[in-house]
């Protein structure tokens, strides 16, 4: 039996060889692989084009680092407007990476977090009273544990990353995405592994991003990716899935046809990673790794977004 330092991939394998909707087209991988190693190479594609993104911090600091928190935290990554917010109100000096201020509501009162994430529309952020409780939650968590900063997390995790993933599972319940499934509890930690992620790309694995088991660490399975990743053949949708698709369907947190399009997804770049892994040994190109692999998936969908071919999945969660 293979054994698993990740407990993510654990849950994806489990979840890929008892799925019912999603497949694994195992015959396409070797070609996928190729295709995206020759597409990686071609662009230089490394932790270095992370930081081209014009919203992710462009100087390796400590500040960084919490601002990398409370992003994870309340995945703001995904609004484009609420990262231009954030960032202006940095530069407008609220110190809104610091953890005993956004603790407390006497020194960020909810209305002030609402400023700031505010929508450039009529249409609120989704679940943004949530978000306002993670990051209540997250804060009072770094003050009393971890003196205020999650750099001392990182510090505590001593260059791993698989100690760090425990550390913010063990003790931030907000990063706990884990589901029940078959009788097992699967787990994906798509925000904690992504919170280790970016710290790595950010200080491009030097300093506070330097672990010796990064390439242990998934891809983040969201609703993006997935979607590339149907559109590119690695996965394959049931017909009952795909009318649901198109019907728009929500697909609640923690159903059976979720985390199988979860847990399939993180399979199938696991695969193509081990695929890449031989070619790099035999060319010239980096090392490359599920972090990587996801984030040009990710840019490759969001470029593409009118050629793929099927809709993303709806599910409303704090998880991803």
């Amino acid at each position: 039996m293979e054994a698993f330092v990740n407990p993510v991939l654990e849950s994806a394998k489990f979840i890929s060889e008892n799925s019912k909707d999603v497949v694994i087209n195992e015959d396409s991988i070797k070609d996928i692989a190729n295709t995206l190693y020759e597409n990686m190479k071609k662009e230089s594609y490394s932790m270095a084009t992370w930081k081209q993104h014009q919203l992710h911090p462009k100087t390796p600091n400590e500040q960084a680092i919490d601002w990398q928190m409370i992003q994870a935290t309340v995945l703001i990554v995904l609004v484009f407007h609420s990262m231009v917010n954030y960032t202006l109100a940095l530069a407008e000096k609220i110190p809104i990476t610091t953890a005993s201020v956004y603790a407390s509501e006497e020194q960020l009162t909810d209305e002030q977090i609402k400023y700031i994430f505010r929508s450039d529309t009529t249409e609120q952020i989704p679940l943004l009273q949530q978000r306002i409780m993670l990051m209540r939650e997250a804060g009072r968590v770094l003050v009393e544990k971890f003196g205020g900063t999650f750099v001392n997390c990182v510090r505590e995790a001593n260059k791993s990353a698989m100690k760090l993933l425990e550390i913010i599972t063990e003790n931030f319940a907000s990063f706990r995405d884990e589901n029940e499934y078959k009788g097992r509890t699967v787990k994906f930690y798509k925000r904690a592994q992504i919170l280790i992620a970016d710290i790595w790309a950010c200080f491009e694995s030097q300093s506070y991003g330097e672990f010796h088991d990064i390439d242990e660490i998934t891809m983040f399975a969201d609703y993006r990716v997935p979607q590339a990743l149907y559109r590119i053949n690695a996965i394959s949708y049931s017909s009952h899935l795909i009318s649901l698709l198109d019907a728009l369907t929500i697909l609640p947190n923690g159903s059976r046809l979720e985390i199988e399009i979860r847990g399939c997804s993180i399979w199938a770049v696991e695969l193509i990673r081990r695929v890449l892994v031989s070619k790099v040994q035999e060319g010239d190109y980096q090392p490359v790794n599920a972090i990587l692999i996801d984030f040009f998936i990710w840019d490759y969908a969001k470029e593409h977004q009118s050629e793929l071919r099927i809709r993303a999945h709806r599910t409303r969660s704090i998880y991803y």
